[in-house]
């Protein structure tokens, strides 16, 4: 026989899957697991952290790259005096903590600006290497570390000078809630620098335990350290968990500073610095399982399959082996005993073919006088008997998969989690204010030095290398006073002929067409009534709102326009209705919204300063319930899922029998009853080497013992007609 056909494997593989998947049911939905941390508090504790290390890696990375092509454009044009250096950088860009101006040469300090740069850390003689101008980490009299970042200054006649900028290490516009705190820390584990909820007692010594675990976890390969397929975050992340008091635990989450992209590394990513954080959670007792659902549910698919499968033994493999063994006897000419014929369907058909057969063989009936029988047995086949167990299997899944440990609308949503997508929602929201400031800032600079520039060439020059730098651009160019394109970089600009630069620092045009185009504009000094314009690439605000875990994330103005996204809409279309109380608030929160879909929502007005706040944007949130991993949800996807298994399992082997056995038995049921109808001239030939297949060859050595007899009687009468 088949090692893979035939009646048998089927049915017992099925038997199999059967009574695995009832010990799995057992298990997994009857044991009792009191859940006292929901894994979706640990994994937003991580998404948490990985915000913070985004926000901190783009920061530094921007302040590096900032002051090394103010330094460029200074360079590349006129010479002019230390303090004026720093007081054009210090106009344009607020984000360093200090600023100096030195001679390379001599070590003398020619400016300062804000607080002390520690100038005695850097080494003067080692400045023109690889590295003599890398960014590097210095600690402070006072404990704190700065991230120095240096630039030189070079004009043609004068000696080189060393422009030097510290930065502190702050995680940037992280909104940190109640009860949180954060820290960044090194690569040894210590804390380099630290924010919020620190003064209870033992949380010091609770962010110090993180902080090193954080670092030691930190040292693993990304690829190596996450699951199989998990994606996300390109660095090292994770959750942590701390100690508890009374019903009080501390959770955390770490991630070490990472490029956008896997594989890439920046000035940041090389520090080695990491992100942790840690906020206090109460404990709150849910049960994951409940014992008696899985027991009975185990024990009604032992009872259902048990049926199902004593109905195939007995109505399909017993029947078509008892055809197999009865075939084989008419074959070796046993034809004593009349054919045993079963009760249904296509088996019933072969075996009273078979019995008539046996009849012609022993010539108690004649052939050339027999009437062909009437046939039977047709209604109830064996493709129905299939089909009723499948309907047994079916009674059993279907439930499970669509209507059993569903939650309602009262469902029970961790305020941790709450807090987390309110949080998080501010955190984007200042991340968009603080790239369109920034963006707004780098035009500002370029205006400053790009204003005694006369030469469309020299202009197109300074914006290529400004558009290179910044991919948050997809076109920069100069507006003369009457509105002509003086030079560009980049796309083509979305402006129309003749209109005259803007005196909004930002703003949105583009309504009605496929997408908004964001417009920055810096008054270009020294030309009154020039400007220079960047226009905003969409993708990159989109890119902005691309973090895990909090669902769906629109950038929508005081309208209620989207603006951008981070999955697919249409520029302007009006945002979800169910937001519009929340929006309306003007006010960073977050709820629980409960109806026919339990969703956590969010918004978050873009507050703070800058170019971005005339825009009056708001960055909203929300996703459904059912996508966090929480123990009403974990159990509804558990049962989901045995579920599925049951329906594939029943699918995969009841369609496997249907092709290898039932198919086939029904054309063998046509074959058995023409050949005992009289049909001598086709051959048949078995499909398969299985128990229907054995039939076949029986019913072919059959048809040729008949022939035979045929022959032997024609030649008798021809025999006779001669005498």
């Amino acid at each position: 026989m088949s090692l893979i056909g035939g009646i048998r494997p089927p049915i017992a593989i099925l038997s199999v899957l059967l009574l695995s998947l009832a010990g799995i049911t057992a298990l997994t939905l009857g044991k009792a697991e009191n859940v006292l941390i929901p894994k979706a508090v640990l994994t937003s504790q991580q998404h948490f952290a990985e915000d913070g290390a985004v926000a901190l890696r783009a920061s530094l990375d921007e302040s590096v790259t900032d002051l090394t092509r103010t330094a460029l454009l200074f360079s590349e044009g006129k010479p002019v005096s230390a303090d004026a250096v720093l007081d054009k950088t210090s106009s344009v860009y607020q984000k360093w903590s200090g600023t100096a101006v030195i001679e390379i040469k001599s070590g003398k300090l020619l400016a300062a600006r804000g607080e002390t740069v520690p100038l005695t850390v850097i080494d003067r003689t080692k400045l023109s290497g690889e590295d003599g101008l890398a960014p590097r980490l210095v600690r402070l009299r006072n404990g704190q570390t700065r991230l120095l970042a240096l630039a030189l200054l070079s004009w043609e006649g004068r000696p080189q000078q060393l422009l030097i900028a510290s930065s502190n290490l702050k995680v940037p516009g992280v909104r940190l809630g109640a009860g949180r705190a954060i820290g960044v820390v090194d690569s040894t584990g210590a804390i380099l620098s630290s924010d919020g909820a620190l003064d209870a007692e033992g949380a010091q010594h609770q962010l110090k335990t993180f902080a090193t675990a954080a670092a030691k976890k930190a040292r693993q390969n990304p690829l190596s350290a996450k699951e199989p397929g998990s994606g996300g975050y390109a660095g090292v992340s994770g959750a942590l968990t701390g100690g508890a008091t009374g019903d009080r635990r501390t959770v955390g989450g770490y991630a070490s500073l990472a490029a956008a992209q896997p594989g890439d590394s920046t000035v940041a990513t090389g520090l080695g610095l990491s992100v942790v954080t840690q906020v206090g959670v109460t404990e709150r007792t849910s049960r994951l399982a409940r014992p008696a659902f899985g027991l009975a549910a185990a024990g009604a698919l032992l009872a259902i399959g048990g049926l199902a499968i004593a109905l195939l033994l007995g109505t399909v493999q017993r029947p078509l082996i008892r055809l197999f063994l009865e075939s084989r006897r008419l074959t070796r000419g046993d034809l004593a005993r009349p054919v045993t014929v079963p009760r249904f369907g296509e088996a019933a058909r072969i075996g009273r073919a078979l019995e008539r057969l046996r009849r012609q063989l022993s010539e108690e009936d004649h052939p050339d006088h027999a009437a062909p029988a009437a046939r039977g047995g047709r209604r109830l086949g064996t493709r129905a008997l299939v089909a009723v167990c499948a309907a047994l299997l079916l009674t059993w899944s279907v439930p499970l998969t669509l209507l059993l440990n569903r939650p309602d609308s009262s469902v029970h949503i961790p305020a941790q989690v709450v807090s987390d997508q309110e949080a998080r929602t501010a955190t984007i929201s200042d991340r968009v204010r603080r790239a369109l400031n920034e963006g707004h800032a780098d035009l500002s600079a370029v205006a400053a030095l790009i204003g005694g520039r006369t030469s469309a060439h020299d202009m197109t020059a300074v914006l290529e290398r400004t558009i290179e730098e910044h991919p948050r651009y997809e076109s920069v160019y100069v507006l003369g006073t009457d509105g002509e394109v003086l030079a560009r970089a980049g796309h083509k600009p979305h402006h129309a002929t003749g209109e005259r630069p803007s005196d909004q620092s930002l703003e949105v045009s583009g309504h009605g067409g496929k997408k908004p185009v964001i417009r920055a504009t810096a008054p270009l000094q020294g030309q009154a009534g020039a400007a220079v314009v960047g226009e905003f690439d969409i993708d990159f605000v989109n890119a902005l709102l691309r973090r895990p875990g909090l669902g769906e994330l629109r950038v929508v103005d005081a309208k209620g326009q989207v603006i951008a996204g981070n999955s697919g809409y249409r520029a302007f279309q009006k945002m979800p209705g169910h937001l519009t109380p929340l929006v309306d608030g003007k006010a960073i929160r977050a709820e629980v919204q409960r109806g026919d879909e339990v969703r956590v929502e969010a918004v978050a007005p873009m507050l703070g300063g800058g170019a971005a706040k005339t825009l009056d944007w708001s960055v909203v949130s929300w996703q459904p319930a059912s996508r966090l991993d929480i123990p009403a949800y974990t159990l509804q996807n558990r049962t989901v899922l045995v579920g599925m298994l049951g329906l594939t399992a029943a699918a995969a082997c009841l369609g496997w029998l249907h092709i290898v056995v039932v198919r086939p038995l029904r054309a063998l049921a046509d074959q058995a009853e023409a050949l005992a109808d009289g049909d001598r001239r086709t051959v048949l030939f078995p499909r398969h080497h299985d128990e229907v297949g054995a039939v076949v060859r029986s019913l072919e050595l059959i048809r040729q013992q008949l022939q035979g007899q045929q022959r032997g009687r024609d030649g008798a009468r021809s025999l006779a007609g001669r005498n």
